[in-house]
């Protein structure tokens, strides 16, 4: 009889299940479970109070309702018997870090603490930890630190340590409560499991673990000497390795999933790095581009380099005995959600009404009409900052060539262009520091925007592959649980085994690619200017933003 695993994928909204079989990788069934609370960002739940700008918080309850609902609903929808279940994995978000008391208990379910907005978890997109980041950075070249180097330079306001010690300084009291600062992807892990296990991924790209060892307390104390306890206090904890085992489904869990108590439960991973394994890029050169919200670029390699503005290099950070790069875009499908929420007319909406169209199809469509440049345009895709190569969250979004005769169609394709030549960005600073960029493999639910998938191709000059599975994410985490079971040796077997991608779906072509060119020369132009401290405008509005 088959044997079937589950992949459980946190997202930014909701919270997707698979059953997938073990012998071939077939998706039996999936169920999504959008999230109650969603992202908070203006307001609190609990109390309505308003939240200051730049933040993004969510309510850990949410994540438990996706295994009571999403799991027993996929599992029905497969056909395939709760006994037949071998193993449950799951991915996250990241860095989506939260406090949590000695027993896991969120510090937002602790009394006196649910009207706190740092009492609860922080999503990757919460940016207000920026000013805490710089410091960090500062601080960290001052003393010649050698891990910064890892992390292209710069780290990030997204990761745990920036939102820790925003967490210290603006509510030392909800800090002093908090016993430990875990990552959302090993909560899940431990309420499923009853195991407090830090998974290598989030811990290396996230949390500052490098060579086995987080920064020393004489640097943590030189950023405020209330924190020099941090890693020791608040992060101290084993780490597990992707694909792992980390316990049993606990009798608990196995209330909520309807799943066999005592099933392999494996080790945590990061949303983006986990869908290596479908995209059967388990080896070194192939570039994954997650696209969704935002875009993760992760990347194995035999190479050892420092990449500026790279958002990690890991020793097994995505399969063991390769050095796993990660870079990002922290705005793609944000903004074309944005300009399509905001920046679309009527008339438009009709049109795609009447003829059953979404408005990024429609708007797609006529956009693919025009040719390259027709549309007199050039934009910056910063309107959720940089992420690489800049790592500044405090850059904001661009567009030049506006005139009246300017349409909503010129500048959605403006956007999508502007993340295609951020992705380029980042290739060539990769390729510029000595790490080889081969084709590239497209995953997340962009790459069914066949007009967009073909800017890529033609603005990198790069044939793309794309996933077979519509649940890159959901399906990785599936391949790992099947090696926590046991049924595989590694991840690269059972990727081997369990992936799948459709090969070279999308070409460059030559006469495009060099009209794009031509405009990327100017996008560079406006990366630096805006990007690289000749004109601090940007930084300058933030600044009187946050006084208003």
């Amino acid at each position: 009889m088959s044997s079937y695993v589950i992949g459980v994928d946190y997202g930014t909204l909701s919270g997707r299940a698979v059953v997938v079989r073990v012998g071939d990788g077939a998706t039996m069934g999936e169920a999504v479970h959008e999230y109650a609370h969603g992202v908070v960002e203006r307001t609190l739940p609990t109390s309505g109070a308003r939240l200051p700008h730049d933040w993004a918080l969510q309510v850990p309850s949410d994540y438990l309702d996706v295994l009571r609902i999403a799991v027993p609903e996929a599992l029905a929808a497969s056909g395939v018997p709760a006994s037949s279940v071998v193993g449950i994995g799951t991915d996250f978000t990241a860095s989506t870090p939260m406090p949590v008391k000695a027993d896991g208990t969120p510090l937002c379910e602790v009394p006196g603490f649910a009207d706190r907005p740092h009492a609860y978890v922080k999503l990757w997109k919460h940016h207000s930890a920026q000013s805490h980041a710089d410091r960090i950075n500062a601080v960290a070249a001052e003393r010649g630190e050698p891990w910064l180097a890892r992390y292209g330079g710069r780290i990030s306001s997204e990761w745990e340590f920036a939102k820790g010690l925003q967490l210290l300084e603006e509510d030392p009291e909800a800090y002093a409560a908090t016993d430990i600062w875990i990552e959302a992807a090993d909560w899940i892990v431990w309420k499923l499991s009853g195991a407090y296990v830090r998974n290598a991924c989030t811990a290396g790209y996230k949390a500052v673990y490098q060579d086995g060892r987080y920064p020393d307390k004489d640097y943590l104390a030189a950023l405020n000497p209330e924190f020099t306890g941090f890693v020791e206090e608040k992060l101290a904890g084993p780490i597990g390795a992707l694909g792992a085992r980390a316990g049993g489904l606990t009798a608990e869990a196995a209330a909520w999933t309807g799943l066999p108590e005592g099933i392999a439960v494996c080790v945590g991973n990061v949303d983006a790095h986990v869908a290596a394994a479908t995209a059967q890029a388990t080896r070194p050169g192939r570039m994954v581009l997650i696209m969704g919200t935002s875009t993760c670029h992760i990347m194995n390699s035999d190479v050892l380099a420092e990449v500026p503005g790279m958002c990690g290099v890991v020793d097994g950070g995505i399969v063991a005995g390769l050095w796993g790069y990660e870079a990002g875009q922290s705005g793609v499908g944000d903004i074309f959600g944005w300009f399509v929420e905001h920046g679309v007319p009527a008339s438009a909406r009709d049109e795609a009404a009447e003829r059953g169209l979404d408005l990024h199809d429609l708007l797609s469509e006529r956009a693919a009409a025009q040719p390259v440049g027709g549309h007199g345009l050039i934009a910056l895709d910063w309107q959720s900052g940089n992420r690489s190569v800049l790592v500044d969250h405090e850059l904001s979004g661009v567009i030049v060539g506006l005139t009246l005769a300017t349409r909503p169609e010129d500048i959605y394709r403006a956007l999508l262009e502007a993340t295609a030549f951020g992705t380029r960005t980042i290739i060539e600073t990769f390729e510029a520091s000595g790490v080889p960029v081969g084709d590239l493999i497209i995953a997340g639910g962009l790459a069914k925007n066949a007009f967009l998938m073909q800017i890529y191709a033609d603005v990198t000059n790069r044939t793309l592959d794309v996933l077979a599975s519509a649940q890159g994410s959901a399906v990785g985490s599936a391949i790992h649980a099947a090696v926590a079971a046991g049924a595989y040796e590694d991840v690269h077997a059972a990727a081997d085994a369990m992936g799948g991608v459709q090969r070279a779906v999308y070409r460059p072509d030559p006469s495009r690619k060099a009209a794009y060119d031509e405009l990327y020369a100017e996008y560079v132009t406006l990366h630096d200017y805006f990007g690289r401290g000749v004109n601090d405008v940007m930084h300058r509005l933030r600044a009187i933003q946050r006084r208003a």
